[in-house]
């Protein structure tokens, strides 16, 4: 069965309750279906926290949007349930940050190495930065929900380099490294990252496979990085 009628039919049923529910409603719905559960809650973060964070900004562009439709190829027979969601999420008075803390706590235990939620950054930061510019606000608000999904300053910097330019010392915090680290640490870092954020590892994680899209930019941007460094190291 298609993830999206999955989540049209969940949508469906539990679309009139708060948006603060929803989290425990995807997880007694589906506790013996931990695959289906996975996909279910992250594409329903992805659309929830995209709300959020669009209202936030005050304003959605059409490459937003467009960002959006990426990640997310909707069939039209369940776009409106996603709609119905999206509209939801806006206009709940619930804040984000209490969202956002369960979708964390569906990880359990030690949840800042879980990379379900890292996904779900990446997702909104290829949202946020759609028109050219990941605004102010736009910052503040991935800055929180990284907070809150347990991310260390220097884990947050790594995702966030992957999207925005942070200036000379970009190509490392890809990496996450630290100048002077010697070329053999280097490419045994850039093997690791590039052996962890592998399309099939997002695959297995349960990521819907439209997201993909969100998988081969961070591939990109760490080889990118890695072929600067390299580079760099060598001419050394």
């Amino acid at each position: 069965m298609s993830i999206w009628v999955r989540v049209g039919d969940f949508v469906a049923n539990v679309a009139s309750s708060a948006l603060t529910s929803i989290v425990e409603a995807v997880r007694t719905a589906f506790e013996g279906d931990p695959e289906t559960r996975r996909r279910v809650s992250f594409s329903i973060a992805m659309i929830a926290l995209s709300a959020k964070m669009a209202k936030a900004d005050g304003i959605v562009t059409h490459d937003e949007v467009k960002a959006f439709q990426q990640i997310f190829s909707i069939p039209e027979s369940e776009s409106r349930h996603v709609a119905r969601f999206y509209n939801l999420a806006k206009q709940d008075t619930a804040g984000y940050e209490s969202y956002a803390a369960q979708m964390a706590a569906l990880c359990g235990s030690g949840h800042p190495n879980c990379k379900f939620l890292e996904d779900i950054l990446d997702g909104l930061f290829h949202i946020a930065k759609a028109d050219g510019y990941v605004h102010e606000k736009e910052l503040a608000f991935l800055t929180r929900v990284g907070e809150i999904f347990g991310f260390d300053e220097a884990h947050f910097q790594t995702i966030a380099a992957r999207h925005v330019d942070l200036g000379d010392a970009d190509p490392y915090v890809v990496l996450g490294l630290s100048r002077g680290t010697s070329l053999e640490q280097a490419r045994r870092r850039y093997h690791q990252l590039a052996n962890e954020n592998h399309p099939d590892r997002l695959a297995a994680r349960g990521v819907p496979k439209e997201f993909l899209t969100i998988a081969n930019d961070r591939i990109a941007a760490i080889n990118g990085a890695w072929e600067q460094i390299e580079k760099e190291l060598k001419a050394a």
